[in-house]
Formats: structure tokens, sequence, C-alpha cells
């Protein structure tokens, strides 16, 4: 399964790349997209967990990695949950 990092531009402006395991994150984000913060973490809990599932049904185990990134984002978004006008942008995938 090939790595996929996804490159996110956050409400404040800052640029993240956050992790997923598989590229299977690709069916759940389009590039230049702007989401609002439910969407975001909607999308991202969806296609994390899809790759995680793809890391379990090839090695017998879920991927930590995929989950922590998920509780990481999760966090990230706390900071922004209040104001509905807030977007982030997913802007690249970097395989």
């Amino acid at each position: 399964m090939p790595v996929v990092r996804f490159e996110v531009v956050w409400p404040d402006g800052k640029t993240e790349a956050c992790y997923s395991p598989s590229s299977v994150i690709k069916q759940y984000f389009i590039t230049g997209k702007e989401y609002s913060i439910h969407e975001f973490l909607n999308a991202s809990e969806n296609g994390l967990q899809a790759a995680s599932n793809r890391v379990l049904n090839s090695y017998g185990y879920p991927c930590s990695n995929a989950m922590n990134q998920l509780s990481a984002i999760k966090a990230r978004c706390a900071s922004f949950i209040n104001d509905p006008k807030k977007t982030i942008t997913v802007t690249q995938f970097i395989d």
C-alpha cells in the first residue's frame, strides 16, 4: 500500500501534511476544494478509517498511525468548530 500525504491549509493559514497509509484517501477529498469544518472532519474520518481497514485486510491489524492522524485532525478542528464560516482546503496529495 502506498503511503500518501495530503496537504491541508487550516483556517488560520497554516499548512500541514497529513498522513494516510493508503491512497484510498484520495477518494474522500478533492484538491482545491474548500471544506467546512464538519465536511472535513467527516471526510477525514471516513477516509482514514478506510485506509486503516485496508491495512487490516492486508496485514491483520489496523493502522494506528491513521488513527493517530485522525485524532490530531479532530483536535485541530476543535479550535475552529464554533465558526461555521471557517474552511479547510486540501491543496495536494503527496505520493
